[in-house]
């Protein structure tokens, strides 16, 4: 496609959660130091709350590629199963092997038992949950009672919840308070801002292997942010596709024509006629249609 015409190694934007790509932004920076210096003290759940798009499971594997050697991590990509299924992930992730069938109590004490296990050997489990939304009660329940693990002096097992804005909608629930109330750290990832944006994109095309300077005008830009709002997944696919149009013309700088090409052909971001502006043209029409009936109706008039 475009890589030879813009000398790209590889596509700068793609939607895989590649951490080659990780942008060191302040608020990415921010939410891996909260991460990073929480499980360091050890204590209670970590959440993360971001909107659809904004990059919280690269956020996850940068957090993954940033753990030392004393750490031990599980992580769940997919927790929309039952709790039982849950429990069993979790041993998998951590080693565990069953031979036969094993019922949940025998999968608590598997698990118990190497968290025990890797604590002796002195190092700290890290349990992280991807699009936590969706979790159950009863998932989010047997979490809890993960969490109660501990020894004298430590607790077994910490958890990272990393969800939209959803999550906080389910943690306000009643029946999940006790949970709730074992959040010690938390962080709101928000979008990038305009003035992120341009460092975003420079970024990323640059990890691809442009050597060629800024490759998007700065009205590129503006139009970029006021479609995307700021979130890096929709930034990526019109990024991706105003390259797409430049490759088709040709031409090696993309403006606010190509940009403005890659809104219109993503159903997302594409701007929809407001009802009350139909309302006017609709207003406007019938106006007109009643001035000129009013007029035929004068000129006839004699006839009639």
């Amino acid at each position: 496609m475009y890589l030879e015409h813009f000398n790209f190694a590889e596509f700068p934007f793609g939607l895989t959660p590649n951490t080659q790509y990780f942008c060191n932004l302040p608020s990415y920076q921010e939410a891996l130091n909260v991460l990073l210096l929480s499980l360091r003290s050890g204590e209670g759940f970590i959440k993360i709350v971001g909107e659809v798009g904004t990059g919280k499971t690269l956020l996850c594997h940068e957090l993954l590629n940033n753990l030392g050697s004393e750490y031990v991590t599980a992580y769940v990509s997919n927790p929309a199963i039952n709790s039982g299924s849950l429990r069993k992930i979790v041993a998998q992730e951590l080693g565990i092997e069953f031979h036969g069938a094993a019922n949940q109590l025998d999968v608590l004490n598997a698990i118990n038992q190497r968290l025990l296990d890797i604590n002796r050997e002195g190092k700290k489990v890290v349990l992280l949950i991807d699009e936590a939304q969706v979790l159950s009660d009863q998932s989010f329940e047997s979490l809890r009672l993960l969490s109660n693990l501990e020894t004298e002096s430590s607790k077994l097992l910490q958890i990272v919840l990393l969800g939209q804005t959803e999550l906080d909608d389910r943690l306000n629930q009643q029946n999940l308070r006790q949970l709730k109330q074992r959040i010690a750290f938390s962080y709101y990832l928000r979008p990038i801002s305009r003035s992120e944006l341009q460092i975003y994109v420079d970024h990323r095309l640059h990890i691809a292997g442009n050597r060629l300077g800024s490759l998007f005008s700065k009205r590129a830009y503006d139009v970029l942010y006021r479609a995307s709002k700021g979130i890096p997944r929709l930034v990526n696919i019109l990024s991706h596709k105003a390259l797409l149009a430049a490759y088709g013309k040709d031409i090696k700088r993309i403006s606010h024509k190509e940009m403005r090409s890659a809104v219109f052909d993503t159903d997302s971001v594409r701007p929809q006629k407001r009802s009350w502006q139909r309302f006017l043209v609709n207003c406007v029409i019938i106006a007109l249609l009643s001035v000129v009936l009013v007029e035929l109706l004068y000129i006839l008039g004699p006839y009639l």
